[in-house]
């Protein structure tokens, strides 16, 4: 169908150019016309154009492949199809995202599958200064080795990041195989473990607290003595 409009369409323009002459047009002045159709055209179609060969260069260079996980400016998801046009990318609520192959190309890309699907998660963890540190560790590791997403090489780790205004930072340290599951899913479940475990070994998660010393006793104010009254 396409092909036969295209055929037509061209039939037609030859007619024209044929026709005009035997009629006594001059059709150097629609070279003019044409010529200046031409650039317009071209600066119209340089993005197409820088889509298609962009395209060509990730299907040829493979930097990007079906099934990967990558990130693209806000855009993040599993790349679903590459075309000669775009990319598409379905993200993790279902949502499809066209890409412009231009883009994959020219803008910083991360890719969490290209060489190894194995991917890091980190878990903030806060706790009361109080707290017993080696218990804390345990059981985080406890939380970690009894998920089963969470693979067992690299091993899960408990980093002691700072101490905080309010509290004890730390951060556990796991690693996943199989980033197309997302990591909101595994966050909420280590973070519902988490809370599970301090409630039973009651180990305070601290909250921003203020404590005011006055100095000396505070001033009171008796009717008979308020200031400016004699």
């Amino acid at each position: 169908m396409a092909f036969s409009k295209l055929s037509r369409g061209l039939f037609i323009v030859l007619a024209i150019l044929v026709a005009l002459p035997l009629v006594g047009i001059d059709i150097t002045v629609l070279s003019v016309f044409g010529g200046a159709l031409g650039v317009g055209l071209g600066l119209g179609l340089q993005k197409i154009a820088a889509n298609y060969v962009s395209g060509f260069t990730l299907l040829l260079d493979q930097s990007i492949r079906i099934g990967d996980m990558v990130q693209v400016d806000k855009h993040y998801g599993e790349v679903k199809e590459i075309a000669t046009r775009y990319t598409v990318l379905r993200s993790l609520d279902g949502s499809e995202s066209i890409i412009p192959n231009e883009t994959m190309i020219t803008n910083p890309v991360i890719n969490k599958s290209l060489t190894d699907k194995d991917n890091q998660i980190l878990l903030p963890v806060q706790v009361a200064y109080g707290s017993d540190l080696g218990r804390v560790r345990d059981l985080l590791l406890e939380i970690a080795d009894g998920n089963d997403r969470v693979l067992e090489t690299p091993v899960p780790q408990v980093r002691l990041q700072s101490f905080g205004e309010n509290g004890i930072n730390l951060e556990l340290v796991v690693w996943i195989r199989d980033p197309e599951e997302g990591e909101a899913n595994l966050r909420s479940q280590l973070n519902w473990s988490v809370w599970g475990t301090f409630q039973r070994e009651r180990i305070e998660i601290p909250f921003p607290q203020r404590v005011i010393h006055v100095a000396g006793q505070p001033i009171s104010f008796t009717p008979d003595r308020l200031p400016g009254r004699a």
